[in-house]
């Protein structure tokens, strides 16, 4: 069956488009940083990494020159994260704020938990996996702590098993 090219964007407001099991959950603000990071990586980054294998090969032989290498390392890095990108916004579902259920925690929530025992509050925002890489402030769902809130209501209290044993978080909030 032959897809049609509106069937591999990713679904936006009003549009509509079937789940698919390899779907990847992406808030729109985790789908605009991949968009950006995609485009600057495209557009820039990668004739700079042409323009240093240019100047690599000028030194000479390239067999022993570790400036031809870092530079085939960085190009090889820059082209897997573009076809990473390209995935991850091929498969993307895109979770639309209003969207968000506010009764539990969700993929797109903005969560506040406290440390039971510490009585530190910690806000977060609970993303998919894909969208978690690198972007401060929020969590993965795959993670201990993401995976333990996941599916839980306002004040519940959840244990992570972590490296040291058990902590337990009570969910104070949850927002959008």
């Amino acid at each position: 069956m032959k897809m049609a090219d509106d069937d591999l964007q990713p679904s936006i407001a009003g549009d509509y488009r079937e789940e698919r099991e390899d779907d990847i959950v992406l808030t729109e603000q985790g789908m605009r940083k991949l968009q950006e990071e995609l485009e600057y990586l495209k557009n820039v980054k990668r004739w700079e990494v042409a323009k240093r294998l240019e100047q690599a090969r000028s030194f000479g032989d390239i067999m022993e020159n570790s400036e031809y290498d870092d530079a085939k390392h960085e190009q090889a890095f820059v082209q897997g994260r573009i076809v990473e990108i390209e995935h991850i916004l091929d498969n993307a579902r895109i979770i639309r704020e209003e969207e968000i259920d506010l009764s539990e925690v969700t993929i797109g929530s903005m969560v506040i938990i406290e440390d039971v025992e510490r009585g530190e509050e910690m806000q977060l925002r609970l993303v998919s996996a894909a969208e978690a890489r690198g972007n401060r402030g929020c969590i993965s769902d795959q993670s201990p702590v993401g995976r333990a809130i996941l599916g839980h209501k306002a004040g519940e209290v959840v244990e992570v098993q972590v490296p040291s044993g058990t902590v337990q978080y009570r969910i104070r909030r949850i927002e959008r």
